[in-house]
């Protein structure tokens, strides 16, 4: 599994001595979500696992779904960076797509609790003006290349359709669905094409 952005780093359970709490709660709370899954961790506990009182995240965080947020803030900047990376010097779009929704499918895998907590924290975004702002750019790297296969009216449409085919390959291969990652990543890759070949319809 990859890292972490620097920025939520796990913390070390009782070794909190330095004065970023923010960051170490971050870093607890991507620990415990990797470990209990979203639902599984709250304020309280992050607090035990940085080794500080149970009052002191206030400081930062008016509750779980801020410090949440904060999470999602630093896995949406992460997938935006994959994103960017995978799209870099790939001049045909539909090549363009396909490697997006690969990137999408792989950070998924790699950084189970980061994306984890981006899907449950994009639900309620309008909340938090930073997240909107950091996962904004995850619909932008799609329709940048819609652009280019399909009438300007309908890229929108065309890419968010992309994304929801990275996304359910995404969710599904963290369910079991697929028997390995290169299936996940080979059949929607298949579907880019599909849709890719179909864009008459848009």
């Amino acid at each position: 599994m990859s890292k972490p952005a620097v920025e939520a780093a796990p913390a070390r359970k009782g070794r909190y001595h330095h004065g970023d709490l923010r960051s170490a709660l971050i870093g607890a709370a991507v620990e415990l979500i990797g470990e209990r899954g979203v639902r599984g961790f709250t304020l309280a506990e992050a607090s035990r696992r940085v080794g500080v009182a149970g009052s002191a995240p206030y400081r930062h965080f008016a509750d779980r779904d801020a410090l949440l947020a904060a999470v999602g803030v630093v896995a949406a900047k992460r997938l935006v960076e994959r994103l960017d990376k995978a799209a870099a010097g790939r001049e045909a779009p539909a090549r363009t797509l396909a490697s997006l929704v690969v990137a999408y499918i792989d950070f998924a895998a790699e950084d189970r609790p980061l994306f984890e907590a981006l899907i449950t924290a994009t639900s309620r975004k309008e909340r938090y003006p930073d997240l909107v702002e950091a996962a904004d750019p995850i619909a932008l790297a799609f329709v940048s290349p819609a652009r280019s296969l399909v009438a300007e009216r309908a890229a929108a449409d065309f890419a968010l359709g992309i994304m929801a085919l990275a996304h359910g390959h995404a969710v599904l291969f963290g369910e079991g669905a697929f028997t390995t990652r290169k299936e996940a990543v080979d059949r929607a890759v298949v579907a880019v094409r599909a849709l890719v070949a179909g864009r008459d319809e848009f």
